[in-house]
C-alpha cells in the first residue's frame, strides 16, 4: 500500500519538516519504493514535482527536501506499486487534471477492484493505475453534475462524498483531492491528522533524526493542518479519522459539512 501526505494552511507554509520525514518510507523506513510526486498550489497554480525512484535517494526529492516552497495546500504521495500497473513517471501520484479553470490535484491509497470498467466521461487516464481510472471517473461526475462551479462548496463536498462511499465498495478508498481553495480527505482505513496552531512548541520525526521549533518559524495567527496516512512525528497529538468518513479543509481549519 502507499502513503499520502496532505498539508491545509492559513498563510503560505512550509512543509519541508513533514516532506522529510515521509520520504524516508519511501525505501529507507518503509517498503514504498516504487515512485513519489508531490503538488504545491501557488494561487490558481499548481508546482509539480513526480519521480518514479525511490523517495529516499531521489535527487528530485532532495530538491524539494532544501529548497522553501511555500503553499497553502499541499498533496504528496509515496507508491508501493500493487496489481500489475509498472513503475513508471504516468503511474506516479498525484495526478491532476482541470475542471472549471482550476486545476485539481488527487492521489490515493488502496486497491480498487473493477474500478477501470467503469465508464467514463470527459477524462481518460493516461497510466494504467487504479488510482488514476477512479480519479477521472469521479472528476468526471462532478463536471456532469456542476457544469460551472456550485455557489456553495458545502453542495460540491456532499456529492463528492457520496461519489467516494460508491468508489470504496469496490475496495479500499484512502483519498486526498484538491481545487487548490479545499482539501478533501476520504478515509477508508488509514488517515491521521494533526492541526498546529499557537502556542506552537517542538517536533521530532519519527522516520529521522531531524526536529524543529515551530515557535521560531510561525506567528501567533498560522493554523497548519497535517494528514497523513501514519504519524510523522514522536509526542504530537495525531488524531485518527474515522473509517467511512469524508472530510474537508480550508485554510488549515476544518470545515463544517
Amino acid at each position: 500500500m502507499c502513503e499520502l501526505l496532505g498539508m491545509s494552511a492559513n498563510t503560505p507554509t512550509d512543509i519541508r519538516f513533514s516532506f522529510s520525514g515521509l520520504i524516508q518510507r519511501g525505501g529507507r523506513t518503509g517498503p514504498h519504493s516504487d515512485g513519489w510526486g508531490i503538488a504545491f498550489y501557488e494561487s490558481r497554480g499548481c508546482r509539480t514535482f513526480h519521480d518514479p525512484t525511490p523517495g529516499y535517494r531521489s535527487e528530485v526529492a532532495k530538491l524539494v527536501a532544501t529548497h522553501s516552497l511555500k503553499s497553502r495546500t499541499v498533496i504528496c504521495h509515496i507508491r508501493k506499486a500493487t496489481g500489475t500497473s509498472k513503475v513508471c513517471l504516468e503511474n506516479t501520484h498525484p495526478f491532476t487534471r482541470e475542471l472549471w479553470g482550476r486545476r485539481w490535484a488527487f492521489a490515493h491509497n488502496g486497491r480498487l477492484k473493477g474500478i477501470k470498467r467503469w465508464p467514463l466521461g470527459a477524462y481518460r487516464p493516461i497510466g494504467t493505475t487504479d488510482s488514476e481510472s477512479a480519479f477521472c471517473w469521479l472528476l468526471g461526475r462532478v463536471r456532469e453534475r456542476f457544469p460551472t462551479p456550485p455557489e456553495r462548496v458545502q453542495a460540491l463536498s456532499a456529492y463528492l462524498r457520496q461519489l467516494c462511499a460508491e468508489i470504496a465498495t469496490t475496495g479500499t478508498f484512502n483519498m486526498m483531492l484538491s481545487d487548490s481553495r479545499h482539501l478533501f480527505c476520504h478515509c477508508s482505513t488509514d488517515l491521521t491528522r494533526l492541526t498546529r496552531r499557537a502556542p506552537f512548541g517542538k517536533a521530532r520525526l519519527i522516520d529521522t533524526e531531524l526536529s524543529v521549533d515551530f515557535a521560531q518559524q510561525t506567528t501567533p495567527r498560522d493554523i497548519v493542518t497535517i494528514i497523513a496516512t501514519r504519524a510523522l512525528t514522536h509526542d504530537e497529538p495525531w488524531q485518527a479519522m474515522g473509517r467511512g468518513s469524508f472530510t474537508v479543509f480550508r485554510a488549515g481549519r476544518r470545515m463544517r459539512a
